[in-house]
């Protein structure tokens, strides 16, 4: 049967109601919004470095206590990951997309006026960090609700909007800083990024239901082996109608009839769905925030790989154009290898969607030996020299970065970690712990170029950090087998314990009505 869409207006305000996960449909329009929100939020973040000497001249500030600024914004962005998901699933992804677009702009356009190094960590660290947290994690999260078997070929591709950025905003602002200084600059992207909140109205929701066929009442002729199969749970005769729930003596329980027609055919007749009518118990309430997944071994293990891998995503985009004039490299040529890492950067994106997407394969084995090869990018650096060295190091760096990034939150809806069912939860909490790393990677960084003088020893900490990520992303998949092997072992034990359940009579029914009827008796006489 084909898939069916349903919704109750065709507009950009209503929900998509599917049979099955639609992998197209409105989710192309959800993609292409993930696309411009990557190239908004990460784009601008990891196009920041250009503003870095600016800054440190404006303000006559070292370079850590300048490194502060995206360091803040990023501890924000990710701290506040747990109370994005709770104000999604309160409000919808929509409303929290749009606000979080307003804050990120707001920040911004403020911070193009401070006058001091404090004002940039309160406008750019905490005002654009909250709309960061809120606009990017609402959006990648519905992007994977509306695909299934394309949503790692699908989800990389549009995450290469930042790559995009990258390329785009590097030179521009560059460009456009030698015609109006860096406070006007600063303001133009703060104005553009009030395209997230355009974006975010284009995010629908989308509802799952199964086909009315399959939900349907079964024929007439089935009935009898419907009641027969009730009968053997309960241990009654095919005789009793009702399985010897409802004991009355009505005619539909007397014995000798043996089919009884169906209480939802009248309602069929007259075109009602026969779901409604029928008894089902109502369905769990959703948690604002689900903190079970902190019980899973392998999330654990996957959150820490997320959190010592973070100090490698930020800091080389932010320390590349530093480097590179500190090797005597002008400012149009560093700016070019920033832009040759961004197009690297996408072809990693894709070329990662495109290898998870093929099947069978175990996806979590294939981001470890990516990260293992990002973190021998990060101890290449420090052995560049010269224009052409350091443009090697960055292609081949954006390319591996490319791979981990655009599929390290995807991931987290493969079995392997946590599945679609908890993804929402445990994104929120997985970015939250990312936040440590995002609140030290960057100053930590600086402080080491600050004591050795010398900006490779910013890849080295961000080598180290990518290493031990490795370490806890290779044990994931152990922990998952583990864990799930134990859970097993643990149930034939119990059931083993437990023994045979008890026998019950075959006229254990007529004993009920004999209870019945001397009960009854009783009343009659008082």
């Amino acid at each position: 049967s084909k898939m069916t869409v349903k919704a109750v207006k065709m507009s950009c305000t209503s929900a998509n109601v599917y049979t099955k996960v639609p992998d197209g449909g409105w989710g192309w329009t959800v993609a292409f919004a993930f696309f411009v929100v990557e190239a908004l939020t990460y784009g601008i973040i990891k196009s920041f470095g250009v503003f870095f000497n600016d800054l440190m001249e404006s303000f006559d500030e070292t370079n850590s206590r300048i490194s502060w600024i995206i360091s803040i914004c990023v501890f924000v962005q990710t701290f506040t990951a747990p109370l994005s998901t709770v104000l999604s699933n309160r409000f919808g992804h929509r409303l929290v997309v749009m606000a979080g677009g307003l804050l990120v702009s707001t920040g911004m356009v403020v911070a193009s006026f401070a006058r001091s190094v404090v004002d940039m960590y309160v406008t750019i660290g905490i005002v654009s960090g909250l709309g960061y947290c809120l606009s990017f994690l609402p959006t990648v999260t519905i992007l994977s609700q509306y695909f299934d078997k394309r949503r790692s070929l699908v989800t990389a591709v549009a995450s290469t909007g930042e790559c995009f950025a990258v390329f785009s905003f590097a030179p521009a602002i560059t460009a456009l800083k030698e015609q109006i200084g860096w406070r006007y600059s600063m303001l133009s992207v703060g104005v553009l990024q009030l395209g997230i909140t355009a974006c975010g109205s284009l995010l629908r929701p989308i509802i799952i239901r199964e086909q009315e066929e399959a939900k349907a009442q079964p024929p007439e002729e089935s009935t009898e082996t419907k009641y027969m199969l009730e009968n053997e749970q309960t241990c009654t005769s095919i005789e009793s109608i009702d399985s010897g729930v409802d004991i009355t003596t009505s005619p539909s329980n007397v014995p000798g009839k043996t089919k009884a027609e169906p209480k939802s055919e009248e309602p069929k007749q007259h075109g009602q769905n026969p779901v409604d009518n029928n008894s089902t118990p109502p369905e769990p309430k959703t948690k604002l925030l689900d903190f079970s997944v902190m019980r899973d071994y392998s999330f654990i293990c996957y959150a820490f790989f997320g959190l010592f891998a973070t100090l490698g995503f930020f800091a080389p985009s932010l320390y590349i154009i530093p480097l590179s004039r500190s090797l005597g490299i002008g400012k149009d040529h560093s700016a070019y290898i920033l832009s040759a890492m961004a197009i690297a950067e996408v072809f990693g994106r894709i070329f990662a969607g495109w290898l998870l997407n093929k099947k069978p394969i175990r996806k979590i084995y294939i981001e470890l030996i990516c990260v293992i090869l990002l973190s021998v990018a990060l101890v290449a650096f420090p052995f560049a020299s010269g224009f052409w060295g350091l443009m090697i190091c960055s292609v081949y760096f954006g390319f591996m970065l490319g791979t981990v990034a655009g599929t390290h939150i995807p991931l987290l809806a493969e079995d392997d970690v946590v599945g679609i069912e908890r993804m929402s939860s445990a994104a929120g909490v997985y970015v939250f712990i990312q936040s440590l790393a995002g609140l030290a990677g960057p100053p930590l960084a600086g402080v080491l170029v600050d004591t050795t003088k010398n900006y490779s020893s910013a890849f080295y900490s961000c080598a180290a950090g990518m290493v031990l990520g490795a370490v806890f992303l290779a044990l994931v998949r152990p922990c998952k087998t583990g864990l799930c092997h134990q859970q097993q072992q643990q149930q034939q034990v119990e059931e083993s314990t437990a023994g045979p359940p008890p026998e019950l009579p075959d006229d254990f029914i007529d004993m009920d009505i004999g209870k019945a009827e001397n009960s009854g008796k009783g009343s009659d006489s008082v």
